[in-house]
């Protein structure tokens, strides 16, 4: 099943997921938010990602939630940032913050622990960096 399947997402509850989404074989709800937390945890206390967390509100635990109902929503999952907040449009969303080439690489790379240290299918792991890897690309609005 290609990558771009996975994130195909009409109105739907947590008792609609398709077991087939990545949502589903990360574990669901309960991972999910781990990972939305592991990825928060990483940039606040990790140096590297010290830049990255500076343009961030603080306290982050608006931003966690948002951001775990956001992933529900990318990975396959409830809809709830959808009902919540409409549609994505990250690009947009992201346009009033300076988003360089640097940034992008701190956000990869607390993703990329987080996402190594909560996902226990390396594989999927690995397509879903090199999805959220374009997408943060995308977001890139500044040299």
């Amino acid at each position: 099943m290609a990558i771009r399947n996975f994130f195909k997402s009409k109105q739907k509850s947590k008792s609609q997921v398709n077991e087939t989404t990545p949502y589903f074989r990360i574990g669901g709800e309960e991972k999910v938010r781990e990972l939305a937390n592991s990825f928060y945890d990483v940039m606040e206390h990790d140096p590297i990602a010290a830049e990255l967390l500076a343009i961030h509100p603080q306290p982050l635990d608006r931003l966690r939630h948002v951001f775990f109902l956001y992933l529900s929503l990318w990975l396959g999952g409830p809809d709830d940032f959808q009902q919540q907040y409409g549609h994505p449009r990250l690009r947009a969303r992201h346009l009033p913050f300076t988003v360089t080439p640097k940034l992008k690489e701190q956000w990869m790379y607390c993703m990329r622990k987080a996402m190594f240290a909560t996902v226990d299918d390396i594989g999927l792991a690995r397509k879903l960096l090199a999805a959220l890897d374009q997408l943060a690309e995308h977001m890139i609005n500044s040299e």
